[in-house]
């Protein structure tokens, strides 16, 4: 990705680095990447691991802070990802969802998320939690923003499965902020 050139820039503007963006993120969250068409410069040997993992040219990202900052430039387009700034976009791979919760705070009203990269999202409408069955396997996601999901961790799923009750037809749900999601039977 193209290196700053000059002073640091205090906004995204059109010919912001990746240095730049990121300090635009840590301050006012993820950057508007929704709104930006730059040019396919082509892709980047980064994979995201169901794990929750980065790996970049084989080797896992081992800095938080990095993997962070390539976080808040992810976008999706259809079934593909990319990292974004102002000036260029570069497809990555996801092995599964781009995130992993790790943990939850379940209250009697409303059920928040918290991802590896440190995403907060309370469960309902705008981010919903859905169960897909993969390989006879029960794979549970919330969607954190812009069509970027998080896939659940097995212990904070067991967490959610022990506070869920009863639905109308025998199986599993979980109530958040006025909605209702079923984990299955």
């Amino acid at each position: 990705m193209a290196e700053p050139k000059g002073k640091s820039a205090q906004t995204t503007a059109p010919g912001a680095g990746l240095a730049d963006v990121a300090r635009a993120a840590g301050r006012r969250g993820p950057p508007p990447v929704h709104l930006w068409d730059p040019p396919f410069c082509g892709e980047m040997d980064l994979v995201i691991e169901p794990d929750g993992r980065w790996i970049h040219d084989g080797s896992p990202i081992a800095r938080p802070e990095m993997v962070r900052l390539f976080a808040s430039i992810l976008r999706r387009e259809g079934e593909r990802y990319y990292l974004v700034t102002p000036v260029e976009k570069l497809g990555i791979r996801v092995a599964d969802a781009p995130f992993l919760a790790v943990d939850a705070d379940i209250a009697p009203d409303a059920i928040t998320l918290t991802t590896n990269v440190g995403d907060v999202v309370t469960a309902g409408p705008d981010h919903p939690i859905r169960v897909e069955d993969r390989d006879g396997a029960p794979r549970p996601y919330v969607h954190v923003r812009r069509g970027l999901d998080a896939l659940i961790d097995r212990k904070t799923f067991y967490r959610l499965v022990e506070a869920a009750q009863p639905g109308p037809d025998g199986g599993l749900v979980l109530r958040s902020c006025g909605a209702v999601f079923a984990l299955g039977g």
